[in-house]
């Protein structure tokens, strides 16, 4: 599924350089010769008629993306198996026809044609499968810093906020290298070409203990997941044997014998190959690196950089999925900070309104009490008239009768006033009593409402106060991470020239003397 996928990333580069006219479609003239030309460079049996079988019930008119796709799929990759053909010969026929329509190289020739073509593919490697495909700002950095570490500069580009397309990532890349020259940019490309698409996991020369004549012999090793091949030179065009690294397989350290040293050893089923390296920096870089393929070879992995970039693809997607969730937070607690001054502004306008009814309370205690002021003093006044007019009629029993039936009806007309005025005492109290517990408890009801929305807000500024601090630490980890691996490959860098300039040294110490070294030095003999 994987080279199904690597190989589609790079067939789509080449279907959308056919469309030249940026309609989305391909004529089927053209569509028959890249569907030929990937039959040879797969090594799969080519069908001429199947093109035009597939596509009988259309019309003479060119073809989508989608409409080749099931052909593509039916015809090519289904058929491909992995082994039977060259995948850098795919990419070039690719790389060729789609540079001749979006590549123009700049005038200094920062890149050579090789050059953009490996960052092309290693853009392909990274990029999602999403179309069309683009790198995420994240992944711009981490190639250009794998570059500028095998590099005596340093590269770097504009600040990046979207996805690069390929054509871009190459300007900028030709931009950030003017200020080095070519042959550096292409050993550094070349490098990081072999380590993250050729899957070469360590290379370099090593002296190799034969089987049969045990004698020691220098060899350029090459270790890939689930391999370890040695060759005569570092072209890799002379292999002179491969090791399976499986699970019959382990590395173990050695101690220092025939006057080798810093010596481990890779044993299998039937033989144990006794190397010597370097030094005991270079011993346990090799050890380590033998030890991680063995463990890819056993979880089913070819690849080191396809593990490292599911990796951070997940520290992205948790990294969005982190700063989505806080984005939710803050929108929810700005949602809860708007339900709570609603509240309190409700809160408020309670009180406003218990304010007033208490105003409204104490206005009708006033005019309760001016009522019964006056009516008491209409009550005295009339008592008054009624003692007047008894001081005024004496004894006579008409006077008295008229005196008897006034206070008769005076006490009537008191006991009215006193029981209607008591009787709406005994309303308005009850109401106004009512109306407070109401207030009361619309108050309570929004203290704990208060109350509850002040602790679920502490909850969630505490979770998120967590979740950035998992963040930073995640953050700190990479960036310790990082340097690591860049002080680890400039150690590397610094170690592979001393080892090549010892070699030299070696190599010239160990220049076998001829016939005239061995006259001359009997000549000095008998002298």
């Amino acid at each position: 599924m994987a080279l199904k996928a690597a190989l589609l990333k790079s067939i789509w580069y080449a279907f959308t350089s056919l469309d030249t006219e940026d309609s989305g479609k391909v004529s089927k003239s053209q569509l028959k010769v890249l569907s030929h030309n990937l039959h040879s460079v797969l090594r799969i049996p080519h069908d001429p008629a199947a093109l035009e079988r597939h596509f009988s019930d259309d019309d003479d008119g060119p073809v989508s993306s989608q409409g080749y796709m099931p052909y593509l799929n039916q015809f090519i990759l289904d058929k491909v198996t992995e082994g039977t053909f060259v995948k850098e010969e795919v990419d070039e026929l690719c790389w060729t026809l789609c540079s001749k329509k979006h590549y123009r190289p700049d005038a200094h020739r920062v890149l050579s044609n090789q050059d953009a073509m490996r960052l092309w593919c290693l853009f392909n490697f990274l990029a999602d499968d999403r179309y069309p495909l683009t790198l995420v700002p994240e992944e711009v950095e981490y190639l250009l810093r794998k570059i500028s570490s095998v590099m005596p500069v340093e590269l770097s580009c504009v600040e990046l906020e979207d996805g690069l397309s390929v054509w871009s990532f190459l300007d900028e890349v030709t931009a950030a290298g003017r200020a080095v020259d070519g042959e550096s940019i292409g050993v550094a490309v070349e490098k990081v070409y072999r380590e993250m698409v050729g899957n070469v996991l360590k290379e370099g020369y090593l002296w190799k203990k034969g089987h049969l004549r045990r004698n020691w012999t220098e060899r350029w090793f090459c270790l890939r997941p689930g391999s370890l091949s040695y060759f005569m030179s570092e072209d890799c065009r002379d292999c002179k044997g491969v090791i399976e690294v499986d699970q019959n397989c382990c590395v173990e350290a050695l101690s220092d014998r025939d006057e080798k040293r810093c010596m481990f050893c890779v044993k299998m089923l039937h033989k144990t190959l006794e190397i010597s390296a370097p030094d005991s920096r270079q011993r346990q870089e090799w050890i380590t690196a033998i030890q991680t393929s063995l463990r890819l070879s056993a979880d089913g992995r070819v690849s080191l950089h396809e593990e490292l970039k599911e990796r951070r693809r997940e520290l992205r997607e948790e990294r969005e999925r982190r700063r989505a969730l806080r984005v939710e937070e803050t929108r929810r607690l700005r949602e809860l900070q708007g339900e709570r001054e609603e509240q309190l502004a409700e809160l408020e306008l309670l009180k406003e309104a218990q304010r007033q009814a208490q105003a409204s309370l104490q206005q009708e205690e006033q005019r309760r009490r001016s009522q019964h002021e006056e009516l008491q003093k209409t009550l005295q006044r009339q008592l008054q008239e009624a003692q007047e007019v008894n001081g005024t009629l004496r004894n006579t029993p008409q006077e008295l009768e008229i005196i008897i039936q006034f206070d008769q009806k005076l006490s009537i007309s008191l006991w009215f006033c006193v029981c209607r005025l008591l009787v709406e005492e005994e309303e308005k109290v009850k109401s106004l009593l009512t109306l407070q517990e109401d207030q009361e408890e619309q108050l309570q009801q929004t203290q704990r409402e208060k109350k509850e929305l002040l602790q679920e807000m502490e909850k969630k500024s505490h979770a998120l106060g967590e979740a950035q601090h998992q963040l930073d630490k995640v953050r700190d980890s990479r960036r310790r991470v990082d340097q690591d691996i860049v002080a680890a490959q400039r150690k590397l860098r610094q170690a592979s020239t001393s080892v090549k300039h010892w070699n030299v040294q070696m190599n010239r110490l160990m220049h076998p003397i001829g016939p005239g070294g061995l006259l001359c030095s009997h000549n000095i003999k008998n002298a």
